[in-house]
């Protein structure tokens, strides 16, 4: 089997401050909104995913517990250029999704961060976060439950509705089931978990195992391969200036087949940075990662299923990525708009399966004379802000990107060309996101 043999090289780190704004997952999801506990503006991208954050109105300075409780409702229209070209099917105005949010702060005591998701488009709800935490001290807090993997660039490593392509490979915004402990001192935070599984899943779903019906992507059984991810382990650190911060992240789990009664491992890492000028913001990343997993007959795979949003498709065993958002926000007074943030997030992710035959989790045998072909992600656009509601106008572009193509979850495994449907074509879909979140 393969094991890790490589290793990352640091790029420049240049973030910056994250404007109040971010975008959500492609595919269909969005991002949570309200990230700062005084945040009135509920901004998306800054989400209720942190310590003591309520995304909701709250008493600055109370030492009193408090409940609160919001949500958000957002509509999608999007128009898509693929393989196929345009015709009167490629426009859609969908109902994306609603949420329930709940969040209980109890200084000095036990409290409660929860938030559940429907999305009717794609027949599914499932819980996003929810744990229950606790501050040992000022600077350190504990977490147990459903709470974010800490790796890579936080909360977010994009701007935009669609996050990165690490997302689709399930190490951007993951979110799992275990303890965390983040530990923050003024120029330094560090962050310890150790995840038992992935997060609970909704319907479509497989009591025990795992299934596709969740909102990050996590390793799920499927084709030839009863394979589920078990007992993670991540450390975060990040050096903290007056402008941003720079750090590295490690993560190393199990992948357990349930056929062979066998346990595998996993091991991913990244470089990553986040420094402000200004307005302006650059958030680059560059990750590896590496998966030993075998099918339900013991053949090492070059490919497993992942699945989100009741929909599963094959992800490469081993790649790396190079992931750069820019972005700047200026404030303005155009009626009820109080702010635009304009945005460009790249992804690339090259496979390194290596040549030759090789098996897929579907159970086929696939004959490589290099490595799967690469993906390509680029997402152009700009956020509204407007009192509590936020409009992403974004063009993704694509080149065997899963969402972005009439074979739907063809590109972050076997690309196009290697499975023999044509050319790998450059695609573009217009998407507008809008969300009210109260």
């Amino acid at each position: 089997m393969r094991t890790v043999t490589q290793f990352l090289l640091i790029i420049p780190l240049i973030l910056l401050p994250f404007i109040q704004a971010q975008g959500t997952t492609s595919g269909g999801e969005a991002r949570s909104a309200g990230y700062s506990l005084f945040s009135n503006t509920l901004a998306p991208g800054l989400s209720y995913g942190s310590t003591s954050a309520s995304g909701l109105s709250s008493s600055a300075g109370s030492h009193e517990p408090s409940l609160h409780v919001g949500g958000a409702v957002r509509y999608n229209l999007l128009l898509t250029n693929y393989e196929s070209g345009t015709d009167a099917t490629d426009g859609q105005f969908t109902f994306d999704t609603w949420r329930i949010n709940v969040v209980y702060d109890n200084p000095g005591g036990i409290g409660l961060n929860f938030e559940y998701r429907f999305y009717p488009t794609f027949g599914t709800h499932f819980i996003k976060q929810g744990w229950l935490d606790y501050s040992l001290t000022d600077r350190t807090e504990l977490q147990l439950g459903v709470t974010q993997v800490p790796f890579g660039n936080l909360q977010y490593n994009s701007n935009s509705w669609w996050f990165s392509l690490a997302y689709y490979v399930g190490l951007e915004d993951d979110h799992d089931m275990g303890l965390k402990m983040t530990h923050t001192t003024d120029n330094f935070q560090l962050d310890l978990a150790y995840f038992y599984q992935p997060e609970p899943e909704g319907p479509p779903a497989q009591f025990g195992v795992g299934g596709s019906g969740r909102y990050s992507y996590d390793v799920i059984p499927d084709g030839s391969a009863s394979l589920s991810e078990r007992n993670q382990f991540n450390v975060r650190g990040a050096y903290l200036m007056d402008n941003g911060e720079f750090g590295a992240s490690l993560q190393y789990g199990q992948l357990y087949n349930s056929a062979l009664d066998q346990f595998d491992s996993r091991f991913a890492a990244a470089v990553h940075g986040s420094f402000s000028f200004g307005n302006f913001t650059v958030m680059p990343q560059f990750l590896y990662y590496s998966m030993d997993a075998v099918d339900d007959n013991g053949r090492d795979l070059s490919t497993v299923f992942m699945g989100a949003y009741g929909i599963p498709y094959e992800v490469s065993t081993e790649a790396w990525m190079a992931t750069l958002g820019l972005s700047y926000s200026v404030d303005v007074n155009i009626g009820p708009v109080t702010n635009l943030t304009f945005y460009n997030d790249l992804s690339y992710m090259e496979n390194q399966v290596g040549e030759g035959s090789t098996w897929r989790a579907t159970g086929d045998e696939l004959t490589l004379t290099d490595n799967f072909e690469s993906s390509i992600q680029n997402i152009t656009g700009f956020l509204i802000s407007a009192g509590p509601v936020f409009t992403y106008v974004d063009i993704a572009q694509g080149i065997n990107q899963p969402w972005l193509t009439d074979q739907f979850g063809v590109g972050v495994g076997p690309g196009h060309e290697d499975l023999g449907l044509g050319d790998s074509e450059y695609n573009i879909r217009l998407n507008i996101n809008i969300g009210f979140y109260f």
